[in-house]
């Protein structure tokens, strides 16, 4: 993608947008959103470009098949609603269906076998039930028994956990979860700073011998959840710092530093879905986005080969790779 980006980056899409009126703010992550914090904001922004550039959209109409002419392209060639085009762009996204690569690979083209990334996960009898909305700003996720780990945000919820940590960890093993058949078990560093979190543990208990220990959070932990890790760790609420033994405090640092959950399945419900793999890259020209197989077959966005993180970067390589193919089709 380095080429792509040479020709349309990231700066030149921020300065695209707001040039239209649009402000785009970026987190500390990198992560770029509208200011008005609506996806709503974008999709109808290019609803109305469409609307202005008399562009026409066709609705609830699928694509079955596709075939190769002389002149161009016949869409649905069977069907008496086909439509003949002189130039084809496949910007359709990502689906991790196989049969929808089909079509291009009756085209000729090679197909990276598609899985899900960017979705989050279902705990098993999700022990931190009734805690939905608690989120922690940096957390430590690891796939147990790999060294695959992401830090970042992370939210609690209904079904499991989301927020950008999950998403990311998602993201950059989508195809090893993949081949669990999204079961698997995961470790939580709920303070992955690091500090002897053993030692920290000790010197409250210094300070506060007759303290009980759910009477106040510590590490920036929210204090609802500090109980539930305490109970985790088989301590009773009502038990005193001076009451604690040291085996029970090891067996709170292994909680706050390697909690267990069991994941089964995953969740894409109003969040982002990315497909990892499609058409594969080798057989396009990245200075174009013509395919290298079928004259006048353009692919842009995520039905390639590509995925990124959440925070706009899936969209960056759409819009990216869909200008070089609107500047290689106005030369023609």
């Amino acid at each position: 993608m380095k080429s792509v980006f040479h020709k349309f980056n990231p700066a030149d899409t921020i300065n695209w947008f707001e040039s239209k009126g649009i402000k785009l703010k970026t987190e500390n992550d990198n992560r770029v959103f509208p200011l008005s914090n609506s996806s709503e904001t974008i999709t109808n922004f290019f609803l109305q470009e469409a609307k202005n550039r008399n562009i026409e959209i066709i609705k609830d109409y699928s694509v079955e098949k596709i075939k190769k002419t002389e002149d161009g392209f016949i869409v649905n060639p069977e069907s008496k609603f086909a439509i003949t085009f002189d130039k084809l762009i496949v910007a359709t996204g990502g689906n991790s269906k196989p049969e929808f690569y089909s079509m291009f690979g009756k085209l000729g083209h090679t197909i990276v076998s598609p899985v899900p990334s960017l979705f989050t996960f279902n705990v098993d009898k999700h022990p931190l039930k009734g805690f939905e909305g608690i989120s922690l700003e940096s957390v430590k996720i690891k796939i147990k028994d790999s060294k695959l780990s992401q830090k970042g945000a992370i939210l609690i919820t209904h079904w499991g956990f989301s927020g950008p940590a999950v998403l990311k960890l998602s993201a950059f093993t989508a195809r090893e979860i993949n081949k669990t058949n999204y079961d698997f078990e995961i470790e939580i560093n709920w303070i992955p700073e690091t500090i002897n979190i053993k030692k920290s543990l000790l010197e409250i208990k210094t300070k506060y011998p007759n303290q009980k220990i759910s009477s106040h959070t510590y590490f920036n932990l929210p204090i609802r959840l500090w109980k539930r890790l305490i109970e985790l760790s088989g301590i009773n609420e009502d038990l005193k710092w001076t009451e604690t033994s040291s085996k029970k405090l090891n067996i709170l640092v292994k909680v706050l530093t390697e909690s267990v959950f069991r994941i089964k399945g995953k969740t894409t419900f109003k969040e982002e879905f990315v497909t990892a793999g499609g058409i594969y890259l080798k057989e396009v020209d990245f200075k174009t986005m013509e395919s290298r197989i079928c004259n006048g077959l353009y692919f842009a966005g995520e039905v390639l080969d590509i995925d990124g993180i959440t925070g706009g970067f899936n969209f960056q390589s759409a819009w990216s790779t869909a200008f070089l193919v609107a500047k290689a089709i106005i030369k023609l």
